[in-house]
């Protein structure tokens, strides 16, 4: 990259966020025309791609996993914010926004991302090489969580309807954020090597091209890192403005409600596709596997313990369970994500696989 290039960069990354949150503050509790709405689109797509360059100048500084690890964090704890927002004061019209959020989420990284990452990395190598042991394990944590929180409540019997009562719900948040506080422990610390990119054969010890670039300053490290949060608010918080019009756009179309929250789940989780894309290109799938498996992870396991304690002064019922068409499909998802971690390794076929997945949940969101 020429030194023009990188400061044009730079600029557009340093000013995009800052523009993008104050178009945030200018709209926030107004009525949008529908030019005003174009323009927020167009500034929460710039403020996607600020929050993808910025989290990879953190991961460039504080290495793996904790690069992906950042930003999936980041993009979570801010959906959450978002799902609490939408939740309040929305009574029943808004009790299932924190299901289809979570589930669409989940559907999203690991077939979405999961599958356009395999993709372009078995285009560009042939075959996708990644670490069977921590993509196994992250896999079995999102099941697990997913699991527990949007299957169980179908089955329980102990409130009507596909809802916890207050003690399961207590318990099924404490066991989520349990649960995710180990799987952190483990990738950045007890067994990180599990989480590394993966050599092939023949290159182990050589540096790859971000090895041989110069990591950032402190000082720009931690820049990098308040824009991010600036562009991840921004992101967010746009995804809100323009949610209404999704809403009345979805209302007037006569399809399902469940649509609003599969299209907030995509708008939000576009750093996080962007980010996993960008690595498969580089041939560092197991960083695109951190950002998927890590996002999911974070969504279920972030987002299911905030729910449940906002859900003391949120008004109206929290319906977390499935029905069996989604059920049908997270089942399909854990199967066939389980037969391509196993092996380590992934071509074309896998990619294409779980894009076909992806697609028909996409679909079948719009005409169930």
């Amino acid at each position: 990259m020429s030194s023009t290039t990188a400061g044009l960069t730079r600029q557009w990354t340093t000013w995009g966020p800052v523009v993008a949150a104050a178009g945030l503050a200018a709209g926030w509790g107004r009525d949008l025309p529908g030019f005003a709405v174009g323009l927020v689109a167009v500034l929460l797509f710039a403020a996607v791609l600020a929050a993808v360059h910025h989290a990879e100048v953190v991961a460039h500084r504080v290495g793996e996993p904790y690069g992906s690890l950042v930003l999936a964090v980041a993009v979570t704890v801010i959906e959450v914010g978002l799902i609490v927002t939408l939740m309040a004061g929305g009574g029943e019209k808004t009790a299932t926004y924190a299901r289809d959020t979570v589930f669409a989420a989940a559907m999203i990284t690991c077939n979405g991302i999961v599958g356009l990452s395999l993709l372009v990395a078995a285009l560009r190598n042939r075959v996708a090489v990644f670490n069977a042991e921590g993509s196994g394990g992250a896999l079995a944590t999102v099941c697990t969580l997913a699991t527990m929180t949007l299957v169980l409540p179908t089955f329980t019997t102990s409130h009507p309807g596909p809802e916890f009562s207050t003690a399961q719900l207590a318990f099924a948040a404490v066991a989520s954020l349990c649960l995710y506080g180990v799987f952190v422990a483990v990738q950045t610390v007890r067994h990180r090597d599990y989480f590394l990119p993966v050599p092939r054969p023949g290159q182990e010890g050589r540096e790859s091209e971000d090895d041989h670039a110069a990591p950032p300053t402190a000082r720009e490290t931690w820049f990098s890192l308040g824009l991010l949060v600036v562009a991840l608010v921004a992101v967010v918080g746009n995804a809100k403005l323009v949610s209404p019009t999704i809403e009345d756009g979805v209302e007037s179309a006569g399809l399902p409600k469940a649509v609003v929250g599969v299209v907030i789940a995509l708008m939000v989780l576009l750093p996080e596709t962007l980010a996993a894309v960008r690595a498969a290109r580089r041939d560092r799938m197991q960083t695109s596997m951190n950002l998927a498996y890590g996002s999911a992870i974070a969504s279920i396991g972030l987002t299911i313990p905030s729910i449940a304690l906002a859900s003391i002064w949120l008004e109206g019922p929290l319906v977390l369970g499935l029905g069996p068409l989604h059920m049908v499909l997270l089942v399909l998802t854990a199967v066939v994500s389980a037969l391509t971690v196993v092996p380590g390794r992934a071509t074309l076929l896998q990619g294409g696989v779980h894009l076909s997945i992806f697609a028909a949940f996409v679909f079948l969101s719009f005409s169930p």
